[in-house]
């Protein structure tokens, strides 16, 4: 039955995304801050529990072709659907309406620091990367994520939850805001770079 564990924690994940994603999707102002709180929290489990599936798979050795796919899988729907979000005119347009700013500043407020071309590069590298994975085990190599993969996947949560918490508090607390775009900006580099690893790597792979 343990060997089941696993699975069924990252059956889990994906519930905790689902109800992730219906938070992310509030166009009620009065309610949006107490939406985002929980969202924050819901996203913190979500990661907890991605790193515990991990670990007692690796630990009990019963890695499986469910996990294998379906992990994966729950990572980049988080991480790809949270940033489409946080891009997203609808979601922006409920968040920076709780902000006591002239219209005019509101126009041009960013309220997430999300700018659309940032998903379109997340998305492009996880679309790459699957990609490459998927035609290097059909010729039998094993492809799983790397360093750089893992690197990438901390980043991007430490990104999504610090502007979930950002959004939360109204960006009245400076570091929180800070980290935020720090976390943005570094999340954007280390998603570039890791694509570029994986890259080198399939030709190294590919080659031999």
């Amino acid at each position: 039955m343990y060997r089941q564990v696993p699975n069924l924690i990252t059956i889990t994940r994906l519930g905790l995304a689902v109800v992730f994603f219906v938070l992310l999707n509030v166009h009620d102002e009065a309610t949006f801050v107490w939406h985002m709180k929980i969202a924050f929290s819901v996203f913190i489990v979500a990661v907890l529990t991605d790193m515990l599936d991990g670990y007692l798979a690796r630990a009990w050795k019963v890695e499986s072709a469910f996990g294998r796919v379906v992990d994966p899988f729950v990572d980049k729907l988080l991480i790809c659907g949270a940033f489409i979000f946080f891009s997203s005119n609808d979601f922006i347009n409920v968040a920076v309406k709780m902000r006591e700013y002239p219209d005019t500043v509101r126009a041009s407020f960013n309220v997430t620091g999300v700018h659309p071309w940032m998903t379109v590069v997340i998305v492009a590298r996880e679309f790459l990367v699957t990609s490459i994975r998927g035609l290097a085990e059909s010729r039998g190599i094993d492809f799983r994520a790397d360093w750089a993969g893992k690197i990438k996947m901390t980043i991007q949560s430490v990104a999504v939850a610090a502007i979930l918490l950002d959004v939360a508090l109204v960006s009245k607390v400076a570091w929180v805001h800070q980290i935020r775009d720090y976390a943005i900006w570094i999340t954007v580099v280390i998603t570039v770079l890791s694509a570029t690893t994986y890259v080198m790597r399939a030709r190294k792979v590919m080659a031999a």
